[in-house]
């Protein structure tokens, strides 16, 4: 009989451990934020959270410079790496996910192509979280560097 009790408390740790997981699993696939896109010719501005990075801020640890390049560069550079998928990809605008490998965290990365300026503005931001260890802002300059490489 006791030995009954403890399988019992054991089955209901492991129920009451799967529950308390769900929220964690449910982040890390989380609905796109609702200010995605191009609004007044612009993209939506980072959150105060450190983990966005846009180049329509004009200082701060959100600031970043635009790409030198347009959308069909910066789409084909897309297509041939590994955990992203393009969502949206119209007229001047370009939103890509980007998914971690190990825990499956989605980012929202996206482009609006200036053609009176030749240059893309780029935003790139966690869905959850409040630090993203620099990925955001690596991951535009890494994009960066592949654009402009030989």
């Amino acid at each position: 009989m006791a030995g009954d009790n403890g399988d019992q408390i054991a089955t209901m740790g492991k129920r009451l451990l799967c529950l308390c997981s769900l929220p964690l699993l449910g982040a890390c696939a989380s609905e796109p934020p609702p200010d995605l896109g191009v609004h007044n010719g612009r993209l939506a501005p980072c959150p105060g959270s450190p983990n966005c990075v846009t180049s329509f801020a004009s200082g701060g640890h959100h600031a970043i410079a635009p790409l030198a390049t347009n959308l069909s560069a910066i789409r084909e550079l897309l297509q041939t790496m590994n955990r992203v998928n393009i969502v949206r990809n119209e007229g001047n605008y370009l939103h890509a996910e980007f998914t971690s490998r190990l825990m499956g965290f989605v980012d929202d990365v996206e482009f609006l192509f200036d053609p009176v300026q030749g240059l893309t503005h780029v935003r790139s931001a966690s869905r959850v979280g409040y630090s993203d260890f620099g990925v955001n802002r690596d991951r535009i300059e890494a994009l960066r560097a592949a654009l402009t490489s030989p």
